[in-house]
C-alpha cells in the first residue's frame, strides 16, 4: 500500500466519507508498505483473523519492523498497565470474566435490561432540556451526555466529577489516532498526563468504595471475592479506566451517526416514529453501515499467517478495517444502501471473537432508546450542516458536532 493511501485513511478531509478509500482497498484485500502495517479490508478475512489465536492484541508482541502510526507510545503505557482489551488469553479471559460477573450473564443476567426505565428517564430529560429547537447540537445536548451519565452512574462516578472525566476521555480518545503532522512527543505527553490523572482519581475512588461499598459496579469489582480471586489494585485501575472510556466513546458516535443517517433517510425516520420497535434492526444496520469503530489497529501476528495468498510474517502489525468489511459486496448485497429490513446483518461493528465489544448490550439499548425518542419527539427535524464537522479520529469516527433544527419538541 502506498503512503498516500495510508495517509488517506488517517486524513481528516476524508472523515465525512471514507468509503471510497475502503472500496479502493478491497481491490487488493492485503495491503502493505515496507515500513508500515498490513491492512486487511475484506469481510471474510477480517472475521477469520478476529477468531485466529495466532493474532495478538497485546502491543508488547509487536516488533520494530511492524511500525504502526496508531500504536500507543511507551510513555502512555507506563501510566497504567494494559486493560484486558490489550491482553491475550488466558490473562484476557480471567479479567474479562471477573468484570462480566457484575455486568451480564450468567451472574448478572438482568443488569442491563433492568436499567431500561432509568435510561429512558435520562434521555427524556435531555430532550426536555433542549433550549432552542431551531439550533440543536445533538452531540453536546444528547449524544454525549446520555452515555456519559449512564456509565458514570453504572460505575459510581459522582456526577460532579463528570466534567473532569470528559476532559480525560477526549484526550485519551484522540491519542488513538495521532495527527501525522503533529509532534508525537507532545501528543504522547498529553495522553500520559491524562492517564496519570485518571489513574490517580480512580485510585481514590476505589479506596473509598472498599471502605464504604455501594451498589455500583466499581464497588462490586473492588470488593469481589469470586472463583478467580480479587483483582489487584492495578488491574482494577486499568479495568475501571477501560469501562469509563470505552463505555461511552463508541455510543456517542453510534447515536450521532445514527441520527445523521436517519435524517438522510427520512422514510426510515418516519417509520421509526410510527414503529418504535424498528429501533432494534435500525441499530443493527447502523452498526454495519456507519460503525462507530472504523478500524482495529495494533493487532500482531504471533506466527507467519497466510491471508489470500500473502504471507504475513510473525511480529507484523495488522490493521483490520471493520467499516470496509461491513461494506464488502462479497458479503452484503447493495452494501452502500442503508436498509434496516436487510435479512442478514452479521456485521463487524462490534468486533467478533474473544475481543467482541464487552459493552454491546448496553450500547445497543442506549442507541435504540435515544434514536426512538428523538424520532418520536422532534417535529420535522432537519440537518443544518451536511456533512457535519468530524472528529480528528479515524478509529472512532463520528461528528464533533451535529447541528439540527426542528419545529418543536413533542411531549
Amino acid at each position: 500500500m502506498t503512503h498516500t493511501l495510508l495517509h488517506q485513511i488517517l486524513d481528516y478531509a476524508n472523515r465525512a466519507d471514507p468509503y471510497p478509500i475502503y472500496e479502493e482497498l478491497r481491490k487488493s484485500p492485503v495491503h502493505h508498505d515496507t515500513d508500515g502495517p498490513y491492512v486487511i479490508s475484506t469481510y471474510y478475512e477480517i472475521r477469520s483473523l478476529l477468531h485466529d489465536p495466532r493474532i495478538s492484541s497485546d502491543p508488547r508482541n509487536q516488533t520494530a519492523g511492524g511500525a504502526d502510526p496508531l500504536a500507543e507510545s511507551s510513555s502512555e503505557e507506563s501510566a497504567l498497565p494494559p486493560s484486558f482489551l490489550r491482553l491475550d488469553p488466558p490473562e484476557h479471559d480471567r479479567l474479562r470474566r471477573m468484570t462480566n460477573r457484575h455486568f451480564g450473564p450468567p451472574h448478572s443476567p438482568r443488569r442491563v435490561d433492568a436499567m431500561r426505565p432509568e435510561l429512558r428517564d435520562i434521555v427524556t430529560g435531555l430532550i426536555d432540556g433542549i433550549a432552542d429547537p431551531g439550533g440543536i447540537d445533538l452531540v453536546e445536548e444528547v449524544s454525549y451526555p446520555f452515555p456519559v451519565t449512564v456509565i458514570c452512574r453504572l460505575l459510581g462516578v459522582p456526577r460532579e466529577d463528570e466534567a473532569r472525566f470528559h476532559t480525560w476521555a477526549d484526550t485519551l480518545a484522540a491519542s488513538l489516532d495521532p495527527d501525522p503532522d503533529a509532534d508525537p512527543a507532545e501528543r504522547g505527553k498529553g495522553a500520559h498526563e491524562a492517564r496519570m490523572e485518571l489513574g490517580m482519581y480512580l485510585a481514590g475512588l476505589i479506596e473509598e468504595r472498599r471502605k464504604n461499598p455501594g451498589d455500583d459496579m466499581l464497588s462490586q469489582l473492588a470488593t469481589a471475592k469470586g472463583e478467580d480471586g480479587p483483582m489487584t489494585t492495578m488491574e482494577l485501575l486499568s479495568t475501571a479506566a477501560l469501562l469509563l472510556i470505552a463505555g461511552h466513546e463508541t455510543t456517542v458516535n453510534l447515536i450521532t451517526n445514527g441520527m445523521l443517517t436517519l435524517l438522510r433517510n427520512p422514510d426510515v425516520l418516519q417509520r421509526l416514529r410510527a414503529e418504535p420497535r424498528l429501533a432494534v434492526p435500525i441499530v443493527e444496520e447502523l452498526l454495519r453501515f456507519e460503525p462507530p469503530v472504523q478500524l482495529l489497529p495494533g493487532r500482531t501476528t504471533l506466527a507467519d499467517v497466510e491471508v489470500r495468498g500473502v504471507t504475513i510474517p510473525k511480529g507484523s502489525t495488522l490493521w483490520l478495517i471493520l467499516a470496509s468489511g461491513n461494506r464488502d459486496p462479497q458479503r452484503f448485497e447493495n452494501p452502500d444502501r442503508f436498509d434496516p429490513d436487510r435479512p442478514d446483518i452479521q456485521h463487524l461493528g462490534l468486533g467478533s471473537g474473544v475481543h467482541s465489544c464487552f459493552g454491546a448490550p448496553l450500547a445497543r439499548l442506549e442507541a435504540q432508546l435515544a434514536l426512538s425518542e428523538l424520532a418520536r419527539r422532534l417535529e420535522n427535524p432537519r440537518l443544518l450542516d451536511d456533512p457535519p464537522p468530524y472528529r480528528q479520529n479515524a478509529v472512532l469516527r463520528g461528528p464533533r458536532h451535529l447541528r439540527i433544527a426542528c419545529d418543536g419538541i413533542r411531549p
